[in-house]
């Protein structure tokens, strides 16, 4: 791979999707940022690392790109009395959160850029340490040294109140806050605070064997279990290079797709709640409920967690199993067909649906959304179908797309890839490869990096590893998580725009983003 204004030749790693990494300095990491937005690429990730003796500063940011070519990740090393790197957010609006964040957890800075305020520290940890540097021992950093009162952005004019929402909510979701600004009901502003359960898990992840920390990665974020295993695990398998059993790759499949038709059922059901359709969330949540006990009965836990390991997968499936989940899919699509002609009619549904929370296709591109709200938006990015890898590659994947960016144009996606996932299902379970379900995987004595690259449920789920090896093993030195939501949640401010205050918990669930995942 080579991007476009720069010299410099990327390494092809080993693993499924196309992935390069390479090293720039702080010119060509400008060079980059500029070539793939002129491009039309999207910035995946930006992360830091402390690399301590294994190069001079030991600091380095990190910034994944996707291309039409592939995924490019990139390292600007920095130096240790300066720590600073060229501001991506002039290119890409999305990068400002993650930019806060690594200035937070490793104290990297981003020269130049607007916004400075801490995104994940809340006073949790002394200002002049860093949770992920090297030297900090796991925990060291945790006990409360005072709130730190957060400048929020006020608006100002006649008539304008705000309207503090959160951290802590009457319903279970994970604490977030909203803050917003309003003229009678219309919403003005809205800005968000997240980080509120920030967990240490990227710290926790270099105390883990490498072959061990795939469980870790799967409690990431509970409701893309599957996701985030299978991407620690192609990382892993990457630095390795190593290829799974073909009936492995079939079955973390299967998983996959139906951790994403048990999220859509979910979301169908609370998106006719949320506009007072109670009928709709009982027959949706009767669905997904048989959904997911049949995921127990076979898999052995209600969302498949710890099924997804290094090598394969935990266990495998027979033909009686096959065919009651081949039946139940068939089962769901009559339903979900028949559920989908009453929301469809329903005049007092559609109308809290058409025109609420809007994102065109214009302001999606520019601000990067992703995943299954992109798609809404006229995004039609899908690494199933953009960059198959098997059993994908076999599978013919349809990218599902709206334009109008509204809620309706969201629930409309959910039902269509509902559709397309039961087909896929079905699909993988007629076509499953003999063979092994699981091989070993043998982890090499040196340094190896791997990237995993996966299309989780909301939105493409990656994951950076490095590990460092000698002869007595290897362990890891980095291991980065990214949730689709660090793109999608700076967007929701702009989609509730114009709205009426009333319609924000029906916006928000539209989009259903991730905390905890965000939330590392």
């Amino acid at each position: 791979m080579r991007i476009p204004g720069l010299s410099l030749e990327l390494d092809r790693l080993q693993a499924p999707l196309p992935i390069w990494r390479g090293s720039v300095d702080a010119d060509a990491w400008q060079v980059a940022a500029r070539a793939v937005a002129a491009a039309g690429g999207r910035l995946v990730a930006l992360w830091g690392t402390d690399r301590g003796w294994r190069e001079p500063g030991g600091f380095a940011v990190c910034a994944a790109y996707a291309l039409a070519d592939g995924l490019a990740w990139l390292d600007l090393a920095l130096a240790a009395e300066a720590p600073i790197y060229p501001d991506l957010a002039i290119h890409f609006p999305c990068a400002v959160r993650m930019q806060r964040a690594a200035a937070d957890l490793l104290g990297i800075v981003a020269a130049g850029a607007r916004d400075t305020r801490p995104w994940l520290d809340h006073g949790a940890w002394p200002a002049d340490q860093f949770p992920l540097h090297e030297q900090v021992p796991a925990g060291a950093t945790a006990g409360d040294t005072g709130v730190v009162d957060y400048a929020f952005v006020r608006v100002v004019g006649d008539g304008v109140h705000e309207i503090p929402v959160g951290p802590v909510h009457a319903g279970v979701i994970e604490p977030g806050h909203f803050r917003f600004s309003v003229v009678g009901e219309k919403v003005l502003r809205l800005e968000e605070r997240l980080g509120y359960t920030h967990k240490g898990i990227e710290k926790r992840f270099t105390e883990l064997a490498p072959l061990d920390a795939h469980r870790l990665a799967g409690r990431v974020s509970g409701d893309s279990t599957v996701a985030y295993a299978w991407a620690y695990c192609m990382a892993l398998e990457a630095a390795a290079c190593f290829a799974i059993p073909a009936r492995a790759a079939s079955l973390r499949a299967l998983l996959l797709e139906r951790e994403r038709v048990a999220n859509h059922l979910g979301d169908l059901g609370a998106l006719g709640n949320d506009a007072a359709l109670a009928f709709g969330l009982a027959q949706f949540s009767r669905l997904r409920e048989d959904w997911l006990r049949l995921s127990k009965q076979v898999f052995g836990h209600r969302l498949m967690m710890d099924c997804v390991v290094p090598g394969g997968t935990a266990g495998d499936v027979d033909r009686a199993a096959a065919e009651r989940m081949s039946r139940q899919c068939e089962s769901v699509l009559l339903e979900v067909q028949e559920l989908r002609s009453v929301y469809d009619g329903h005049a007092g549904l559609q109308d809290r649906f058409i025109g609420t929370g809007q994102v065109s296709p214009e302001l999606a591109a520019d601000l990067g959304l992703i995943g299954l709200a992109g798609r809404a938006s006229g995004q039609a990015f899908d690494l199933r179908s953009d960059h198959p890898w098997p059993p994908y590659d076999s599978l013919a994947v349809k990218a599902v797309t709206q334009r109008a960016g509204d809620v309706a144009a969201r629930v409309a996606v959910r039902f269509v890839e509902l559709f397309e996932w039961l087909r896929l299902i079905q699909a993988i379970l007629a076509g499953l490869p003999a063979g092994a379900h699981r091989a070993e995987l043998p982890l090499r004595d040196a340094p190896a990096v791997g990237a995993g690259w996966v299309e989780g449920w909301r939105g493409e789920v990656f994951v950076a590893l490095e590990l460092d090896g000698d002869a007595n093993g290897q362990r890891i030195r980095r291991c980065h998580c990214h949730d689709p939501s660090w793109q999608n949640w700076p967007v929701l401010e702009h989609a509730v725009i114009g709205n009426i205050v009333p319609d924000f918990p029906l916006i928000n669930k539209s989009f259903n983003l991730s905390y905890s995942g965000h939330d590392l």
